[in-house]
């Protein structure tokens, strides 16, 4: 009997993010192995019969190899559970859903993917940054940068697309001096948000020559995204408050 793998993707962060389908799929879920950025109201949606396994990587790629979470993917889909890689943002944007898949099919598992929500869009849009505009930026590119010296800064500067950077924020002083270095102007508008659709969400505006200089002042770390473009400036959304995926569960349980 075989059982089939599901690759789901969590959004940004907050549980209200996640599609219809991949609220269905938890919530017949036998095994979930999530990333370490998973939301835990999420997991709110898992049966608690459920096997759940943080095998997430911290800083470092300290926790769970690939392959370890191939093997037990394979493992528990040949032992015929209904198995969940559950993954933040998106499976197939900078994650390892593609890797999966081929392992999963190599292996004759049954592999069917729910697209999430990346934070590549999400975090601008939380922000009141629309990615792109009329008139200011008709193109997105999208990159992550965790290894500044593979990057091809001279693309990156002469664009007129817009920015959105992942994976960046150990690294400001060197994306700021390398785009300017290139030819991006000093003064291009620029913004980074940290822990997008969290209550803990932080968002700073300035200028690309800023950008080091405004994480350190306001202590912003890692996970975050960086904008940079015309199109980054704060427009006026009014934020609206979203209530928890325990709230929702105790309202449908009265």
């Amino acid at each position: 009997m075989s059982g089939i793998v599901y690759l789901v993707g969590a959004g940004p962060g907050d549980p209200e993010l996640l599609t219809l389908q991949a609220v269905r799929i938890l919530e017949r879920a036998e095994v979930v192995l999530h990333d370490r950025l998973v939301h835990p109201d999420v997991l709110g949606w898992v049966p608690k019969a459920a096997l759940v396994t943080n095998v997430g990587k911290a800083p470092g790629g300290i926790g769970w190899s690939q392959a370890a979470i191939h093997r037990a993917l394979i493992d528990y889909a040949q032992q015929g559970k209904t198995v969940v890689r559950l993954q933040g943002g998106d499976p197939f944007v900078f994650a390892r859903g593609s890797e999966e898949v081929l392992a999963l099919t190599a292996a004759g598992v049954s592999v069917t993917v729910v697209p999430g929500i990346s934070s590549a869009l999400a975090a601008p849009a939380l922000a009141g940054i629309p990615v792109t505009s009329r008139g200011l930026s008709a193109a997105v590119h999208i990159a992550e940068v965790h290894d500044p010296a593979r990057m091809e800064w001279d693309l990156l500067a002469s664009t007129a697309a817009t920015l959105v950077l992942l994976m960046g924020m150990a690294h400001l002083k060197t994306i700021s001096a390398a785009l300017i270095a290139h030819g991006k102007p000093a003064k291009t508008p620029a913004a980074v948000i940290t822990w997008a659709s969290y209550p803990e969400q932080t968002a700073v505006w300035g200028t690309l020559a800023e950008l080091p200089a405004l994480a350190t002042g306001h202590r912003l770390a890692a996970p975050g995204v960086v904008v940079i473009g015309p199109v980054a400036k704060r427009l006026p959304i009014l934020e609206v408050p979203r209530p928890r995926v325990s709230d929702a569960h105790e309202a449908s349980s009265t």
